[in-house]
């Protein structure tokens, strides 16, 4: 029970991190020669990242932004209530308040990504003069805290305090 805890813990803090870096980093979308990045924020060209997007004033990007900030802040509430839960909970008990705040984490990363997806993973938004364009780690990193974050909001529903 305890190496349960103590690897769904571990889970819990490796998503934080990478919905941290998957939303600060400017490398959602790259350039087929790999010199230029967009993100959610900037766009960069060969290491500089100062360019503004030419959707900047998108709504459908500024409803991404906010449900992978959104993501975030569930994310680390969820992994508080259950720090709290842990030990402030009698035996016996589930822990469906951290469970279902990172369900709700969940729902708001499925969310940001699938308009982004929508709107900008194809390439059609964002060429780069002219050259195709391939997702970058940050999406990727996205889908994985969308599958982590599903399974550690059902682990903490399921898990019993022993």
């Amino acid at each position: 029970m305890l190496v349960l805890l103590a690897g769904i813990f571990v889970v819990h803090i490796a998503t934080v991190i990478m919905l941290f870096v998957s939303t600060i980093a400017n490398v959602w979308l790259v350039s087929q020669s790999g010199n230029a990045s967009d993100g959610l924020w900037k766009g960069c060209e060969a290491d500089f990242c100062n360019k503004t997007l030419p959707f900047v004033h998108d709504d459908a990007l500024k409803s991404v932004q906010a449900f992978m900030i959104l993501s975030i802040i569930f994310s680390v509430i969820s992994l508080v209530v259950f720090v709290f839960q842990l030990f402030t909970m009698e035996k016996g008990n589930r822990f469906i308040l951290s469970g279902a705040t990172m369900l709700v984490c969940w729902l708001c990363i499925m969310i940001g990504a699938s308009v982004y997806t929508n709107h900008y993973a194809n390439g059609s938004r964002t060429t780069f003069g002219g050259q195709t364009s391939h997702h970058g780690y940050c999406f990727i990193l996205t889908w994985i805290c969308f599958c982590f974050s599903f399974i550690t909001g059902v682990v903490y529903l399921v898990l019993r305090k022993k």
